[in-house]
């Protein structure tokens, strides 16, 4: 049965369409546009979404748990309960995110979440594109939180291990482009259809450039756990800032980043090169308290999660970030929510599939208020909860 969907306004984010019609076939948008131009098809199931802006299902390449449960937990409930709570904030896709650990650690998880990624999509949760691999591979001086005792340098045969593991279903690798072995381990992702994020870096600029010419293509959380940027040693943040052939994300919570320099950032990436993310832990939609992150122990108090006294991830929401970019940088809804949609997905190269509220792709969206507020979470044309 067809599924005819209509709202207020609908953004693709790339276009702007008035009194939208979306119609739904077999999980895919089959149609979309202006009521003038599209009539809602004969023995269609309606459903009207009055004063709401249609736009495309939210994607966090970013996302270490929510819920009281961390993606390293390798049992499906504890992945079933962080899908649920993404999709009340309107992510309907993501990658979840590993941390340094054991190897053997690391390997259990792949092997879990790599079968997740294969599983068929279940009703009423966010879908897993793939896996994001955050450590080993990083900077001891620039470690954050990551345990010092279980990183390793970057390494093809481990990482070939990783991937095997995951059944070659690792999207990302965060990476510091200084360390020995890295440029030959950033190659080989690259072959291996692995893209390679700077971050968790003390990298000179020479040896940023030197990770982008092996095949880097994007930056995890910029300014956090990156040399700093200074105006005779300008480092990593240099070439993240600068460099058009990096995308890069943010952690916009106004905590990890002060949100001037959220602005800043935003202007220097732009409106296409520019990601949000959200580095979200267990303790996201919970109380303050303890949570997990990974193989350690969080705290978490008046929005902060700490560690030995490190920030230790977020409790930041995918929708919360896209309302705080309209008020940090006083960007538009439309604008905003492409950091959230079309950006990531072309960096994970689904835009064919996602990231867009056009003909052929699925049928993924959120309704919004003016403000950013998500009202309803619609996956595959059914909206969530109903």
């Amino acid at each position: 049965m067809k599924t005819a969907i209509t709202a207020a306004h609908l953004i693709t984010p790339e276009d702007w369409i008035d009194s939208p019609v979306v119609v739904v076939e077999d999980g895919h948008i089959a149609a979309v546009a202006n009521r003038a131009a599209l009539e809602i098809p004969a023995g269609a199931r309606h459903i009207d979404l009055p004063g709401l802006i249609l736009a495309p299902g939210l994607i966090d390449i970013h996302i270490h748990g929510g819920a009281g449960h961390d993606v390293m937990e390798t049992n499906d409930a504890a992945l079933a309960a962080i899908e649920s709570h993404m999709v009340m904030h309107g992510v309907t896709s993501y990658l979840p995110t590993t941390v340094t650990a054991p190897e053997d650690t690391i390997l259990s998880a792949l092997e879990h979440l790599g079968k997740a990624v294969k599983a068929p999509r279940s009703q009423h949760r966010a879908r897993a594109l793939g896996i994001h691999l955050e450590g080993p591979f990083i900077s001891h001086a620039k470690r954050g939180v990551h345990p010092p005792e279980n990183l390793r340098q970057p390494s093809t045969e481990l990482l070939d291990r990783f991937w095997q593991a995951s059944q070659g279903t690792i999207q990302m690798m965060t990476i510091a482009s200084e360390l020995p072995g890295a440029l030959e381990t950033i190659s080989r992702g690259r072959k291996l259809g692995i893209r390679a994020s700077l971050g968790h870096s003390n990298a000179t600029i020479e040896e940023a450039r030197a990770g982008v010419a092996a095949g880097a293509s994007h930056a995890t959380h910029t300014f956090n756990a990156m040399r700093p940027l200074d105006h005779r040693d300008p480092g990593i943040l240099g070439t993240v800032l600068l460099d058009d052939a990096l995308t890069a994300d943010i952690i916009a919570d106004g905590i990890h980043v002060d949100p001037s320099v959220v602005e800043l950032f935003l202007r220097a990436k732009g409106e296409e090169r520019a990601i949000l993310i959200t580095d979200a832990i267990s303790a996201t939609g919970m109380p303050e308290g303890k949570y997990r992150l990974g193989p350690f122990v969080v705290e978490v108090k008046d929005g902060r999660c700490d560690y030995q006294g490190k920030l230790a991830g977020s409790v930041l929401t995918l929708d919360r970030a896209v309302r705080n970019v309209m008020s940090f940088a006083g960007w538009k809804l439309q604008k905003a929510v492409r950091l959230a949609t079309l950006n990531p997905a072309r960096l994970l190269g689904v835009d064919g599939e996602r990231g867009l509220l056009a003909r052929g792709r699925v049928a993924d969206m959120v309704a919004l208020t003016p403000e950013g507020c998500i009202r309803h979470t619609i996956l595959a044309g059914e909206i969530a909860g109903s």
